[in-house]
């Protein structure tokens, strides 16, 4: 499937028709996210490549350049909040008990969406989203869901989530870029997740992942963290805990 970007144009797959590229998505994950969220407490991430590889889509240049991914789970969801999973395990395990067990599945669910640096700007992250709503589409589901993490939220980790999310631009268009994009494509808000991913490590995994130093206890600014890291020098141990946002796109 062809798709052209603002200034490019690419190729649309899943990775079940290119399972080759298992090994770029993981160059690219590399380069999208802070090197602590790749210590997160997800133990399930395989099931993305193994068990669903017909939903993780991928973005392929004319040379044949990944240039985008984005992983995305079926699942069963009752559509009310308190059956929302809570964290990107949960996401994860959700799926699979969803096709172990043969439930009736109804949704789709983001995982993540990664964009190439050199590739951003470009309106990719949306093409993203759309292909994703389209992939619910085609299996009939009824929603996609999604645990936004919101791009600029970093840039202001002292204010609460539940501040920042409702920030909005003289527009009305909510400030964050990222919830920005899906809001554009006609998102719904849902709730806070406070907690989707906790990443725990000793003082010196915190200071090689961040090339900061930390003297001593207490809470710490960490660039790419939406929130502040604690770190406890005499327990030595720091913990982070990533906040998303539950957003949901009608796919009918």
């Amino acid at each position: 499937m062809q798709k052209t970007g603002k200034t490019m144009t690419f190729t649309r797959y899943l990775l079940s028709e290119k399972p080759e590229y298992r090994s770029r998505i993981d160059q690219l994950s590399d380069e999208a996210w802070p090197v602590f969220l790749l210590n997160g407490d997800v133990h399930h991430w395989h099931l993305l490549f193994e068990t669903f590889s017909a939903y993780q889509i991928l973005f392929i240049d004319s040379a044949g350049v990944l240039i985008a991914a984005g992983h995305t789970v079926p699942l069963t969801w009752d559509g009310s909040l308190s059956n929302l999973p809570q964290t990107i395990e949960e996401i994860l395990l959700r799926a699979e008990q969803s096709h172990l067990q043969n439930q009736e599945i109804n949704t789709l669910a983001a995982v993540a969406a990664m964009v190439s640096s050199e590739h951003q700007g470009q309106g990719i992250s949306s093409r993203l989203i759309q292909e994703m709503k389209n992939l619910a589409r085609q299996h009939a589901f009824t929603s996609l869901i999604a645990p936004v993490r919101p791009t600029w939220k970093s840039r202001y980790p002292l204010t609460p989530m539940e501040h920042y999310v409702k920030w909005a631009r003289t527009d009305g268009a909510p400030l964050d870029p990222w919830i920005r994009v899906h809001w554009h494509l006609g998102a719904q808000p849902l709730c806070i997740a406070p907690n989707t991913l906790t990443v725990k490590g000793s003082v010196d995994q915190w200071q090689e992942w961040t090339k900061m130093i930390f003297p001593e206890s207490g809470w710490y600014l960490v660039p790419g963290a939406l929130q502040p890291v604690q770190i406890d020098c005499e327990r030595n141990i720091g913990r982070y805990e990533d906040p998303n946002y539950w957003m949901k796109h009608p796919v009918g």
